[in-house]
Order: C-alpha cells, then structure tokens, then sequence
C-alpha cells in the first residue's frame, strides 16, 4: 500500500474527521476522500463508516491502523538511519513527560540537542504519569520521563534523574520563621495536595508511607491537578504543599515562598526513562537518549 495514502489514512482515523485531517494534511477533502476509497477498493474492506460528520471505524479499519502506524514508523526510521549514516540526522520524535520533568528539566536538554541536530522535530506530550505511559504502552509516544513507578506489564523503567521535593509555605505564614517542623505538625495543617494520576503525588504517598503514615492522615483541604494551581494556592494562603524543588526555584530565591524542613525527613525522589518492552527505539530517539543518560553530547558512534 502506498505510505502517503496510509498517513492521510491514519490522519483521519486520529482526527475523527475528514474535514480535520484534510486541514491538517493541506489537503482538500476530496482528495482526503478519494484516497482512502483507494484504500478501501484496495483492502476489499469497508474501513471507515461516515456518519454526517463523524466517522466510525470498523473492526478491519482498526486492524489496518495498527499495521499502518507500524509501516509509517518503520518509513521514519530507516529515513533516520540514512540521515545518521550520511552524518544529517533528521526526523519526527514523540516523547512524554510528567509536569516536573516536562516543565522544568526536558526542554533545556531538548533545547541543547536541537542545537546539534537542527533538523529534527520533537514533539513534548506533558500529562500524568499513567496517561504518558499509556500512551508509550499504545506506541503514541516512543519514550517518556515520569516520576513515579509502578508494574505495568509491558514497560521498562530505568532511573535516569533525581528530584528533592520540599515543603512549601507563604512567606506570612507561621512556619516561615521556622527552620524545621515535626510530621505531626504537618498532618494537621491545611494541605493541598496533586491528582491521583501525578507523579508527585505518588512520590509523597511513598515517602509519607516510610515514615510510617498515609496521604489519608494529611488535613487536605483542595486536591489540584497542576503544579502551578498549587503554586498560587500557596501563596494565597488556603494551605501548605510538599513540591518539586524544580518548580519553586524561582519562588524560593525571590522570597515569594519559604522552604520549611520535616524532621527526620529527606524527600528525594527519582525519575525515570520509560519505554515499550520488546521495542526497537528509532536512531533520533537513542541519540537523544544517550544525551540524557551523559548528559551532554550523545555518543553518535554507539548507533
């Protein structure tokens, strides 16, 4: 089958709708139509069921998507191999990330490997962690950096950095003054605290848990699905919250938050690389995980 066809195929298929995927292909409708009836006349299969301006896919059509994708990665990965053996590297890479990681860490090294290879694309999918690693899991994403593990079948998980998290209060608030607090004294203070599907939350529920206490014993007083909800919900005053250092660097060193010490109590937390068991990672995508893993220029003659 013809590879173009198969993307405008695929396109569709993702954006629910031909008039999306002819926009996004600067195609016109009707040649999005025609080709995928190309497709259609050429599998024997009805594949895509339209529904005014919906569509639905049928059982054959979701078979091909799945070959499809794999066609198109399999195109996108020997035009990267030509382009390292020629000494260009080139091409398309969709990686995820958690809030901290994908906010406060990736894009300096993403910035720093476009600057060695200019040519090539990344695209940053920044959501939870089970969302990002679902969406490594389906093969959306070729890799991902999150900050909590768990079992998943079918994924590895390898530690690649390290996070402090630490204790946030406004700058009027009581415990500002103070160089440390007891976790006691933590469990009954007004607290916000991240999402379930958070990595941050997870890191908590396990440090919490290894000095023998739950999340469910805190005074939580607002559960927020971002970093940065929590941030201004700190400073204005509804509660106290344990963050990525990371994400309050700034508010720390221009007096906007204050930093309060747990007794006993020292929140260092991993993140890790995670990819696809039993996948073969594209030349870009092992470049630049080489970058990370040395943290500075990847070692092109490994590839």
């Amino acid at each position: 089958m013809d590879l173009h066809k198969l993307a405008i195929y695929c396109k569709v298929i993702e954006l629910k709708s031909f008039t999306r995927a002819a926009e996004a292909m600067f195609l016109s409708q009707p040649t999005i139509s025609e080709h995928i009836r190309a497709i259609e006349q050429e599998s024997g299969q009805c594949l895509i069921h339209r529904l005014g301006r919906e569509i639905r896919v049928s059982e054959a059509g979701n078979i091909l998507y799945a070959y499809a994708r794999k066609m198109l990665r399999l195109q996108q990965e020997a035009l990267e191999a030509l382009g390292h053996y020629s000494g260009n590297m080139a091409g398309r890479m969709a990686i995820g990330a958690g809030t901290i990681p994908g906010a406060y860490i990736l894009p300096e090294k993403i910035g720093a490997f476009k600057k060695r290879y200019p040519d090539i694309t990344i695209t940053l999918r920044i959501a939870g962690s089970k969302t990002i690693a679902g969406e490594i899991l389906s093969g959306e994403l070729e890799m991902g950096i999150l900050g909590a593990q768990w079992r998943e079948n079918g994924l590895i998980w390898q530690e690649i950095f390290s996070d402090e998290l630490i204790l946030a209060v406004a700058t009027d608030h009581p415990w500002a003054k103070k160089r440390q607090i007891s976790l006691q004294q933590l469990c009954e203070e007004p607290f916000i605290i991240r999402d379930h599907s958070s990595g941050t939350r997870r890191a908590v529920d396990r440090i919490l848990e290894q000095h023998g206490r739950k999340s469910t014993q805190l005074n939580v007083v607002a559960e927020m699905g971002s970093t940065e909800a929590i941030r201004q919900s700190i400073k204005a005053a509804i509660g106290v919250s344990i963050l990525s250092s990371q994400a309050v660097r700034n508010d720390i060193a221009h007096g906007s938050l204050v930093e309060v010490a747990i007794e006993g109590v020292k929140m260092i937390r991993p993140f890790y690389m995670v990819t696809r068991k039993g996948q073969t990672l594209s030349p870009l995508c092992t470049a630049f995980i080489d970058t990370l893993n040395n943290g500075s220029e990847p070692d092109t003659n490994s590839l």
